[in-house]
């Protein structure tokens, strides 16, 4: 369903991503992880068209999709996406959030947007909401909210930008139960996330990305059981044991020359990376 050929972007003299080559099937739930920095959002940010790659292709359905040929509105209705700090409307009402790009990029009468996003408030858990302001909301409500606002578009594609990560720990759960949902439902999903549980139990394919490469992909329980790159292994160790980690780099510090040892950074990135 969408194939990423050679994708190439730079910001100035930043090579951010690197010759990528992607595939997803129709109905896959993708997952990408990686340290920050490696890519990921920009990445899903050039998917979305928010930001330009300079090289590559991306094909939706087996059309080739760029800015000369389709319109930027006509692209984002076909490929939602939820960003990690919500971007709702402080002004309008949770309602109001969810029927405002059907209305007005769409051109669907407010009534019908009203009945499809009261449904989509009650998909998410939030149909008591439909008349509040995104100031009254909990940060994982407001996600909800974003979720369903994606969703009014009705997109062929669901992109997630660490939809998550800017929560309280106790409200990733609600969040994550709706990704889920709408994975069942047989929705394309593509999510930078750091919860590797999600990405576990919810993923088709598990992608490592480091210094904007693909490094490693494969099937969840290959990437997180049996990762053949190094790389692949030393993230995952630092994400899933954390303790042992900070231990081991502590040691490999201490191993180092003495001549070796001051102040430098990069030096000691390197001993600890």
């Amino acid at each position: 369903m969408i194939k990423i050929k050679g994708l190439q972007k730079y910001f100035g003299s930043l090579h951010v991503l690197k010759g990528i080559d992607l595939e997803i099937n129709r109905s896959a739930v993708v997952c990408l992880i990686g340290a920050s920095g490696s890519g990921k959002s920009t990445l899903l940010r050039c998917i979305n068209f928010l930001e330009r790659a300079q090289d590559g292709e991306i094909l939706i359905d087996g059309e080739k999709i760029d800015r000369k040929n389709h319109d930027l509105n006509d692209i984002r209705a076909e490929v939602g996406m939820v960003f990690q700090l919500f971007n709702l409307f402080p002004h309008k009402t949770v309602l109001g959030n969810v029927i405002e790009a059907p209305i007005m990029v769409k051109g669907i009468r407010k009534e019908e947007a009203q009945k499809e996003g009261l449904s989509l408030l009650e998909k998410v858990g939030l149909g008591d909401k439909a008349y509040t302001y995104p100031s009254q909301l909990s940060g994982g409500q407001k996600q909800r909210v974003a979720i369903a606002r994606a969703l009014a578009m009705k997109p062929k594609i669901m992109l997630f930008d660490e939809p998550t990560s800017a929560l309280d720990p106790e409200l990733v759960g609600e969040v994550l139960e709706v990704m889920k949902q709408l994975a069942s439902e047989g929705m394309t999903m593509i999510v930078v996330t750091h919860e590797m549980a999600f990405a576990r139990e919810v993923a088709e394919k598990v992608i490592y990305m480091d210094d904007g490469k693909i490094v490693e992909a494969g099937k969840p329980e290959q990437i997180f059981e049996n990762p053949r790159e190094e790389r692949t292994r030393e993230f995952l160790a630092r994400v899933l044991n954390p303790n042992q980690a900070v231990q081991h780099s502590s040691e490999k510090v201490k191993r180092l020359p003495s001549k070796q040892k001051g102040s430098n950074d990069y030096q000691l990135e390197e001993a600890v990376n």
